[in-house]
């Protein structure tokens, strides 16, 4: 088992390369060691230098040919990534990508070829994988408490007059480049099974640009399944981050807590048949049902582990959990939706 620190350089030392990533590497630098950093901001090059000691590129090329840069961690604006993944992966250099991975699937098959045909690896960074929220929903789902789960529901609301480069189609803006790439992943995690339908729609809401900032998308599985995915920054009152409805029970989760009714697994319910018969005084047959109603926190975690896996793929060949082909069906649906509206790119 290697003990070396993987050698990285950043490219973009903005909200996502300073305000997250480094932030994510503090206490980790047994494992990753910042030794090359590109922006285009000669103010963010400096900043860099002085707390990382590490050499700094004003263009990304210059960087890509440091030989001592073995990952490169793509932190640039959107429309960017697909470029900057291409120029790395064709120098023979592994790349950590930041969502979105691109701005459409036929940028992602191209991604895919290039992966393949280069001496570096492509890893992406859905990060939002391993959530505790979601990965708690995930086990009660697993558990059976809730029975057959038909449909699961995914919101994340709020209101906000954004205007900075987010907002701009051209830019590679909008809420389904930006949030979506995290809950569409989580939403066909959910489904366990092949999209068979979709539908989707999208609005502009309260942003100054011209992307969408409010969308919808409910997508049904071959198992018959549904999951009804909301990201919105035109939402003043939000729903719960998720509602998951099952034959023998429902969840909601708000916050960091988790609501649960469910039959009582330890009581058998009697056989019932339909009676086609002349109705009496009431609805049906009564029946005294068992429920179990519970309020639990959701289990602490740390959605930042993604650089031990990351750390454990490149130095001792251990799986990485997030799948090229599984990102690549994330900007599937991505540019499904987007497909003949006005916000399509």
């Amino acid at each position: 088992m290697s003990s070396r620190p993987i050698k990285i350089g950043i490219a973009g030392i903005g909200r996502a390369g300073w305000g997250t990533h480094c932030e994510e590497l503090k206490g980790r630098e047994n494992e990753f060691e910042i030794v090359a950093a590109c922006d285009i901001l000669e103010s963010r090059r400096n900043k860099m230098a002085e707390r990382y000691n590490c050499k700094t590129y004003e263009k990304i090329e210059d960087m890509i040919a440091d030989p001592n840069v073995e990952l490169v961690d793509i932190a640039t604006r959107s429309k960017d990534h697909f470029d900057h993944a291409i120029l790395a992966l064709r120098a023979g250099k592994s790349v950590i990508l930041e969502k979105p991975i691109c701005l459409n699937y036929g940028q992602a098959l191209k991604l895919k070829e290039e992966s393949e045909k280069s001496d570096g690896q492509l890893y992406i960074r859905h990060n939002r994988r391993f959530d505790p929220d979601f990965l708690h929903v995930l086990e009660i789902i697993a558990s059976g408490i809730l029975g057959d789960v038909y449909e699961i529901r995914l919101a994340r609301h709020s209101y906000s007059r954004r205007d900075d480069w987010q907002t701009i189609i051209e830019h590679g803006g909008g809420q389904l480049l930006n949030w979506g790439p995290h809950i569409v992943d989580h939403a066909l995690r959910f489904l366990e099974s092949p999209v068979s339908d979709m539908y989707s729609d999208l609005k502009l809401i309260a942003a100054a640009g011209d992307a969408e900032d409010h969308l919808k998308i409910i997508l049904k599985g071959e198992n018959g399944r549904l999951v009804d995915l909301e990201i919105s920054g035109g939402v003043a009152i939000g729903s719960p981050t998720y509602r998951v409805f099952g034959s023998k029970g429902s969840l909601v989760l708000t916050g960091d807590k988790i609501k649960l009714k469910y039959l009582d697994p330890e009581v058998e319910l009697a056989d019932k048949a339909a009676n086609p018969g002349t109705p009496g005084e009431t609805f049906g047959t009564p029946e005294q049902l068992v429920w179990i109603e519970e309020e639990i926190p959701v289990k602490a975690g740390d959605n930042y582990v993604i650089w031990d896996m990351l750390y454990e793929s490149i130095r001792n060949g251990v799986e990485y959990p997030i799948s090229l082909d599984e990102a690549l069906e994330v900007m599937k649906v991505i540019s499904s939706v987007k497909k003949d509206t006005e916000f399509d790119n």
